[in-house]
């Protein structure tokens, strides 16, 4: 019975495509929690060969980011300045 509970939330999972969240001040690792409460703890790498559905969400060009481990996508916040281009001295 459990094993079919969990087949369902993965399959709704699947469906409805990775979460999407903003990514903190100079956060590095995943924050998401697993149905069993514990953190992802997955690094955080630069995605920059999306998929055309993140294209077409997002647009070209956009800095996102994707934990190595649930595959979580990473917007970057607002208030902090893009790291798309060389440092600035």
């Amino acid at each position: 019975m459990a094993e079919a509970t969990e087949t369902a939330q993965a399959t709704e999972e699947q469906e409805q495509g990775p979460k999407i969240k903003v990514h903190k001040p100079k956060q590095r690792a995943c924050d998401e929690k697993n149905p069993k409460g514990k953190l992802c703890m997955g690094h955080l790498k630069r995605w920059y060969d999306y998929s055309a559905e993140a294209r077409q969400q997002f647009g070209e060009g956009a800095e996102l980011y994707r934990c190595e481990r649930c595959q979580t996508i990473y917007t970057p916040d607002a208030n902090e300045l893009p790291r798309s281009y060389t440092l600035r001295f």
